[in-house]
This record gives C-alpha cells, sequence and structure tokens, in this order.
C-alpha cells in the first residue's frame, strides 16, 4: 500500500512533480501492460526511494543526480540489502526517468550506467526426476481447499465437493510439470487456449507476449478429468480453466496454498510451490536435450543468459558423459 495523499510531498508529488508516479504507474498498467506484481515492485521501490530522496533535501526528481543515486545504493548496501534487490530499484529507477525524458520532464536520467553492487548468483531449486514422478504419480487426495485472495481457508464440507478440488490441483501440478509454465500464466489461461487434438497451449507470458507450448499425455489426461468435474464449481460463462470453489479464476495465493497442501500430504519432503515446478521443468528437459535455445522458447525467457543459469545445474551428470565418451578420458581396464 502506497502511502496516503497526506503524504504526497513525501513522494515528490508536489506542483513541480505534476503527480509525476501516479503517470509513471498509469503507463506502465495502461501502455505496457505489466502484471499486477511488476506494477507494485515498482511502486514499492519508486516509493522508497522518493522518500529517501526527500530526507536528503532533493525536492524534485529532476534535481537527482548520479552521486545521489550513489549514495542510496550504498546506504542500502551497507543495511544487508543484496544485489539482486538494489539492481530491481535501479532498473525500476532507470525505467521511471525513461518515462520522464520520454514526456519531457527532466533532461537526463541519472540512473544511467549505474550499476548494482554483486551478489551471489543462486542457483533455481529443483527436484530430481525420479522424485517428482514419484510425487506425481501418488493417489493420495487432499481435503481441503485454501481459498481465494487471504480471505481465508475454505474446507469442503464432504468428499464429493472434495473430489472436483482435488482433480483441479492434480491438474494444475501436471500442467506446471508438463509445460514450464509461471505462476501467473498458469492462473490467466483458459479454458479456449488448450488444444487438445495438437496437445498445445496457448500463453501469455510477461510483457503480454503469446507463446505455444506441448503439453504431455500425463497433463492432458488430468486436465480432462478436472474438465469432467468443472461444471460443478464453474459458471457456464466463466472462461478460466482453472477456478476456485467460488466458482471464479483461481486466486494465486489459492494455488500456492494448495501446492504446499499437496506436497505436504504426499510427504515431499521439502515446500512445493510454482517455480520448483517450472524449474525441476526446466532443468529436466536441459539435461535430457542439451538443447538451450529450446529451453528458452519453452520458458518465455526474452533473453538466453536467464535460461542459462540452467547449464549449471548438472555438472555431475556433464562429468559422466566426459569420462564416458572421451577417449582421453576413459578409464581403462
Amino acid at each position: 500500500m502506497g502511502p496516503d495523499a497526506d503524504d504526497d510531498s513525501a513522494l515528490g508529488l508536489g506542483p513541480d512533480s505534476d503527480l509525476l508516479l501516479p503517470g509513471f504507474l498509469g503507463h506502465l498498467a495502461n501502455e505496457r501492460q505489466v502484471s499486477p506484481h511488476t506494477l507494485s515492485n515498482y511502486r514499492r521501490d519508486l516509493e522508497r526511494i522518493a522518500r529517501w530522496r526527500i530526507e536528503q533535501g532533493i525536492q524534485a526528481w529532476s534535481d537527482l543526480r548520479d552521486e545521489a543515486i550513489r549514495r542510496y545504493v550504498a546506504a542500502r548496501h551497507r543495511t544487508g540489502i543484496g544485489g539482486r534487490t538494489l539492481a530491481r530499484e535501479l532498473s525500476a529507477l532507470r525505467t521511471f526517468f525513461d518515462y520522464l525524458l520520454r514526456e519531457r520532464l527532466v533532461s537526463h536520467n541519472p540512473a544511467r550506467g549505474l550499476r548494482a553492487p554483486k551478489s551471489a548468483r543462486r542457483l533455481p531449486s529443483s527436484l530430481d526426476a525420479d522424485t517428482l514422478s514419484a510425487l506425481l504419480d501418488s493417489d493420495k487426495q487432499v481435503d481441503s481447499d485454501a481459498d481465494a485472495a487471504g480471505l481465508g481457508t475454505v474446507a469442503a464440507d464432504s468428499e464429493i465437493e472434495n473430489e472436483p478440488l482435488a482433480l483441479r490441483d492434480t491438474a494444475m501440478i501436471e500442467l506446471f510439470y508438463s509445460s514450464g509454465l509461471r505462476l501467473a500464466e498458469l492462473i490467466s489461461v483458459d479454458v479456449r487456449d488448450i488444444d487438445p487434438a495438437d496437445a498445445m497451449l496457448t500463453v501469455v507470458g510477461k510483457g503480454s507476449k503469446t507463446r505455444r507450448v506441448p503439453i504431455g499425455r500425463a497433463a492432458l489426461q488430468a486436465i480432462a478429468g478436472w474438465l469432467a468435474v468443472r461444471p460443478l464449481l464453474a459458471a457456464a460463462d466463466e472462461p478460466a480453466l482453472f477456478v476456485s470453489s467460488r466458482g471464479k479464476r483461481i486466486h494465486p495465493r489459492t494455488v500456492q496454498a494448495r501446492l504446499k497442501r499437496w506436497g505436504q500430504q504426499r510427504s515431499a519432503g521439502r515446500h512445493l510451490h510454482p517455480h520448483l515446478l517450472r524449474h525441476s521443468f526446466a532443468s529436466h528437459l536441459l539435461e535430457s536435450s542439451g538443447d538451450l535455445r529450446a529451453v528458452q522458447e519453452l520458458l518465455g525467457h526474452a533473453d538466453i543468459a536467464t535460461t542459462q543459469v540452467y547449464t549449471h545445474l548438472d555438472f555431475q551428470h556433464l562429468a559422466q558423459v566426459y569420462d564416458q565418451a572421451h577417449p582421453r578420458a576413459r578409464k581403462r581396464r
């Protein structure tokens, strides 16, 4: 949540700025159509920088200089804020000033060229293929529904009510792993986006970019099972593939809660969440195929550098291949 209207001066929203932040956030939402999560990050980061700016006696955005931004980054870093967070804040500031330049409200971008301190690169977490297959093949049923928008947990009243939810959860989990979807992508899937004949799914990813991804046999079967009972929950005119117990498009927190509980019911031994399934999809596919470009397309990564992190996940596998294949590495028998 942003500050109240009385705090506008602390955000640089005085007469000289002409409501710059709200204008920029409107630009992100309406013109660039960023996700609500991304919009929230921009708002939070820029409001933090704006408050710091005022504390430093810099009254207008147009008065902000690169040396002041360096002081901000250094101060944040000294408090233990990592490089990834600072890089995101600098990116938000650069994008904001690019917008102000476009609107001819400033004459330069003071964040241009500034870089955040480097932090240790964390490898994505994933489950090994055998463990994940055992979880997906489990026939245990889940017995309650953690439902929408942080409004609390809604328990099923009977086995009849619970069965559609269990089938829905299985279909969601299979689709996450089968197609490597992001959480927002899975939630946005409509029934019409699935082409069972070609086993393909149309996905709207980051930046409203559309891609088509294959759906595996197990996921198609799970989706068919869910579609058979979906009318028990969803209204006839509801387009969303996955709905909550209230019959509306499922909420991100519901998906996260259901995956967590699903894993607990099956003794997964670790927190099951959407990105874990996406990372497992990517690492297993890359390990089997070695085709980095294909994995990039399937994940919807704009930059292959983002996908390359998965090349670091399987050094042991690569070493074994080398030992077995290279003539100067093979052990003498």
